[in-house]
């Protein structure tokens, strides 16, 4: 009998549920969420009551029945470091989401939802490579500033989902190969994957790998302090120029690939330029992830929106091509990745990870 869960994915205005039976979804709902209806919590903890309600609602009027679902999953959040897989959402893991242990986001609540509603019903709740999965070998932990060690912050959900996904894809397991896997999206992340570690990545928010639509990646350091003691940015406006308001949108205007797709197809050549400057610094970090692998490289994997689109694609396979064959997965599906990572322990395929107080 397939194994039915319930998967809950909350973000800043929404919170994303579906319901698959093994890996077929047979119902998903996007709840959005009102500044309004937010306004009158302090904490995003204090919001999981208010959730919880929505979900059982739409569940309802769907004609699901809480009592069909087998499990509960939901987005981890920030925990502490921890390395990937399936956690079970003990108490100590609801706590620690409950509390933000090491931040504060609507992720967090994933897990505290699924906890809740799992304990109404009599089943387990599960989170699935959350945010802070770290992986880094201790040498990548190293910069040249010892006040500022490198951090690890990389698509762990949607990077770990696809490597299992295309081992299986070739009758291959994952911790059995070596794979470069590249997530493409508003951010972008290009990680080292050694027998199912991700052992490198250059981190993937605020100041590290190539420029993506909206952040700026790595910046020439001297340039950037000045930048920053000049007196025309406040603390906040860098922090947007680095993240939201970098990339692609400090380049062009637009986060969106497809209008700098038209830029360049009507033959704008600033938009030509940034493109070429994109795909030259993916490249680059591609051909760095190879060499944290010593050239022993599987196959590159490329993933996210941005998979889609033939300019970012084509330049990437000309610069690449040579390092390993290249997969692409286009689009990305958090809902399955967490469905496949609950659905992995519950058939016995993987353990459960266990979560410590350390």
């Amino acid at each position: 009998m397939a194994v039915r869960s319930l998967i809950i994915n909350p973000g800043s205005t929404s919170t994303k549920i579906a319901v698959f039976e093994d890996t077929d979804k047979v119902f998903d709902k996007t709840l959005r969420h009102s500044t309004e209806e937010l306004a009158e919590y302090e904490k995003i903890a204090d919001q999981k009551g208010f959730r919880k309600d929505i979900i059982e609602d739409a569940l309802k009027e769907n004609n699901i029945p809480l009592e069909s679902i087998d499990v509960c999953v939901g987005r981890g959040g920030f925990l502490k470091p921890i390395e990937g897989g399936t956690y079970e959402v003990t108490d100590l893991v609801y706590h620690d989401l409950l509390i933000g242990r090491t931040g504060q986001h609507a992720s967090n609540l994933g897990g505290v939802l699924a906890r809740e509603i799992a304990e109404d019903i009599g089943v387990k709740a599960y989170i699935c490579d959350p945010v802070v999965v770290d992986e880094l070998m201790p040498a990548a932990r190293i910069s040249g500033m010892p006040e500022i060690p490198r951090t690890c912050v990389v698509h762990a959900l949607n990077q770990k989902a696809i490597g299992k996904r295309y081992a299986n894809d070739i009758g291959s397991h994952y911790k059995d190969l070596n794979l470069i896997i590249v997530h493409l999206g508003g951010g972008v992340s290009v990680a080292a994957h050694e027998k199912g570690k991700m052992i490198e990545v250059p981190q993937a928010l605020d100041g590290d790998g190539c420029f993506s639509p909206e952040r700026s990646g790595r910046l020439p350091v001297g340039p950037l302090v000045e930048l920053c003691y000049s007196g025309k940015y406040t603390l906040e406006e860098m922090k947007k120029k680095l993240v939201g308001q970098g990339g692609f949108a400090a380049h062009l205007g637009t986060n969106n690939m497809i209008d700098v797709d038209n830029m360049i197809e009507a033959g704008d050549k600033k938009a030509r330029l940034v493109m070429d400057a994109f795909v030259l610094q993916l490249s680059k970090d591609i051909g760095g992830a190879a060499t944290v692998l010593c050239g022993n490289v599987d196959q590159i994997l490329i993933t996210g929106g941005i998979a889609r689109d033939e300019f970012v694609i084509e330049g990437v396979k000309e610069r690449c091509s040579w390092i390993a064959p290249i997969t692409i997965y286009p689009g990305e599906d958090e809902l399955l990745a967490l469905a496949e990572g609950a659905l992995r322990v519950i058939t016995g395929e993987e353990e459960p990870m266990v979560y410590t107080a350390g």
